[in-house]
Formats: structure tokens, C-alpha cells, sequence
């Protein structure tokens, strides 16, 4: 019995003890550092962007990232933390669909990507194009009797506007805020701003607009006898 004992209990008893007491710290550390999950929204970040390109998605869809990690960091996790990002190297004019994965997700070591939506993310790119268009005033308002407007004038009146290529195109104008001309008898200006409708087309350099209300005497009919 004495030599059951040494041979397969006590033989290597510091290497076992060692084993065990790993064992034992691994054990404790599971038990006192929980495992959780957390699924975080967050902005896709497009690098290497293009200078000649533009995108002309009027929305990118965010990435809904699922983390697993310890407890203790999950819940001081802010979205601020993980990122996902998108490589435009080498994008080109056209539609362009790219896959996103873990390798797409920045994170602490101590964590781990389980799940990212979308897995995949649709970019449709078009030329950059800068063009000048004209400042279309807005007036509204009640006007005197026996006056009407004669004439209104923006200054400046041109502006120039930048976007993808086919979006650019189809602007006519830029159009200001309405101007509320009400009880103008001769001449007023007015200070106002202007716009394009469209999302994906920018006003380069905004600045505020000059519009100036010039009035005039109305015609007025003889009675027919």
C-alpha cells in the first residue's frame, strides 16, 4: 500500500501542487471576473478617402458590434472605445460593396468581437464637382396698396456649390430663406442665407446674402365707361 502511495500519489507531489494551485487561481479569477455580452451602435469611419470621389449614399448605415469580455469592463464600455473601420484605398467612380468583419473592428485586447451588422456595407461613389449656380430670392409678404416689387436683387448672386457629379448637375439654384418684405415702400435690404435641397450637395464657403427689395407704383386701371 506504502508503495501504491509513493509511486502514483506522492510521486512529482511539487509539480501536482503547482498544477492544483493554478488550477485553483484560474478557477477564482473565471468566478470573480464574469463573462458578459454588449451590443454597441456605432458610426462606420471611412479611411483613406479618395480626394477626387464622393459618396453619394445620402445615408451609411451604422455597425451594430457585439463584444463578449469581463464583466467588469463591459459595463464601463463606452461606444467611444470601438471602432469600425472601412479602407476606400484604391475606390473608384461606381458602385462598390465591402465586406465587414472582426478585422474591420478596433477594440480593447480584452474583449471580443462575437457578431457585426451589417456584414456588409454598400457605397455608391461618384465624381467630385464644383460648380457655380445663381442665389434665387425668397420674398414673401403684404404689400401696400398701389405698390408692387419692381425688382430684387441678391448679393452676391452667384454661389458655388460641390458634390458627386450627377448631383451637382441637377441643381438649378440656390434659394435663400424666406425674406419678409411686408410694409417695404421704396427700398429695403434684407440679410438672409442660402440653400440647395439636396443632402449630398454643399454650399462651399457659406456666407450670408444680401437681398435687397426695390418697390415701385402699381398701375393703376381706369374704369371702362
Amino acid at each position: 500500500m506504502t508503495d501504491l502511495l509513493q509511486r502514483y500519489v506522492f510521486k512529482n507531489a511539487g509539480l501536482k501542487v503547482v498544477s492544483l494551485l493554478l488550477a485553483v487561481g484560474l478557477w477564482l479569477a473565471v468566478a470573480g471576473n464574469p463573462v458578459a455580452e454588449v451590443a454597441i451602435n456605432i458610426p462606420i469611419e471611412l479611411h483613406n478617402f479618395p480626394q477626387n470621389l464622393e459618396i453619394a449614399n445620402e445615408r451609411i448605415p451604422e455597425a451594430q458590434v457585439r463584444v463578449r469580455g469581463p464583466e467588469r469592463l463591459i459595463r464601463r464600455l463606452e461606444p467611444s472605445a470601438i471602432h469600425v473601420e472601412l479602407d476606400l484605398t484604391g475606390s473608384k467612380a461606381g458602385e462598390r460593396t465591402f465586406d465587414l468583419s472582426a478585422q474591420q473592428v478596433r477594440q480593447s485586447r480584452e474583449l471580443e468581437v462575437v457578431q457585426i451588422v451589417p456584414t456588409q456595407v454598400h457605397l455608391v461613389f461618384d465624381e467630385r464637382m464644383v460648380r457655380t449656380v445663381e442665389v434665387r430670392p425668397r420674398v414673401i409678404g403684404s404689400f401696400a396698396s398701389g405698390v408692387r416689387v419692381a425688382r430684387i436683387e441678391a448679393n452676391p448672386s452667384t454661389i458655388t456649390i460641390s458634390g458627386p457629379k450627377q448631383r451637382v448637375e441637377t441643381v438649378e439654384a440656390a434659394i435663400t430663406d424666406p425674406v419678409d418684405a411686408s410694409g417695404v415702400m421704396r427700398k429695403s435690404s434684407f440679410v438672409t442665407h442660402a440653400y440647395v435641397s439636396d443632402p449630398l450637395v454643399q454650399v462651399v464657403q457659406p456666407r450670408p446674402i444680401r437681398v435687397t427689395v426695390i418697390m415701385e407704383e402699381a398701375a393703376i386701371k381706369e374704369d371702362s365707361r
